[in-house]
């Protein structure tokens, strides 16, 4: 199956959208070959500013209206306790607000943007998505993600060498309590980093209060170049900064 005949047989549908490289190529796609698109984009305490300002401008340059749905995931203590079963919890909670705003819409197909190159196996996100019956088409089509790197790519997407990014939560180790102060740090931290031109990089936060830095090796020159200011400024929020010598692949 591809994409086209896929939308003639789905022309209406609602699109789990995170302004990543994945769903913007498949909103790309919708707005080419379905009938409707209702991209939802879920704004939580663990989505940076960012990747809101990146499915606004998508969507405008596409010329496709964007739904923003507010959620406060901090007020679930199944999602805050933060233990393994936490990316379950918090993608149940986003696909429903999805799944309801759509059904008030009219619209029962709801998709994401998982592709064929990650993993199908029972992770607790995943687990979610099959129990809310998410329809997953680049996976069906066969798209890898190099495939859509390329493909978007061709189609002028400015995401298409997006890094993968994961939400602000998984900088907090599993069962150590997740709460606004925490993620309103790593935020800062990581927007600092960028700033200086490092992407593709994690601020880590420790049980003992501290960041642990980790970077791709080609990087690791500008962040001894930068050692100085990157202590200033991340000791604002952090104890001590640590550098994780097994560099991002």
């Amino acid at each position: 199956m591809c994409l086209e005949q896929f939308f003639k047989e789905h022309p209406v549908v609602a699109l789990a959208f995170s302004g990543g490289v994945d769903s913007a190529f498949l909103l790309s796609e919708a707005k080419k070959y379905a009938e409707l698109v209702r991209p939802y984009y879920i704004k939580t305490a663990f989505q940076p500013e960012f990747e809101l300002r990146d499915a606004e401008r998508l969507c405008q340059e596409l010329d496709i209206e964007l739904s923003v749905i507010y959620s406060d995931v901090l007020q679930n203590s199944l999602i805050t306790a933060n233990d393994s079963m936490r990316c379950y919890y918090c993608k149940n909670a986003i696909m429903q607000a999805i799944c309801t705003a759509a059904e008030k819409e009219g619209i029962d197909c709801v998709l994401d943007g998982t592709n064929a190159s990650d993993a199908e196996d029972e992770r607790p996100g995943m687990k979610a998505l099959k129990e809310k019956k998410i329809i997953s088409p680049l996976r069906l089509c066969g798209l890898t993600k190099s495939e859509i790197r390329r493909l978007s790519r061709e189609a002028g997407l400015f995401t298409w060498d997006k890094p993968a990014y994961a939400c602000l939560a998984t900088r907090i180790p599993t069962g150590t309590e997740i709460t606004e102060e925490k993620l309103i740090r790593t935020e800062k931290a990581e927007s600092f980093l960028s700033s200086l031109g490092f992407s593709d990089f994690r601020v880590r936060y420790t049980d003992e209060g501290s960041a642990k830095l980790q970077i791709k090796e080609e990087q690791f020159d500008l962040l001894l170049e930068s050692r100085q200011i990157i202590l200033s400024e991340l000791k604002q929020y952090y104890t001590d900064v640590y550098l994780d010598l097994e560099a991002r692949a």
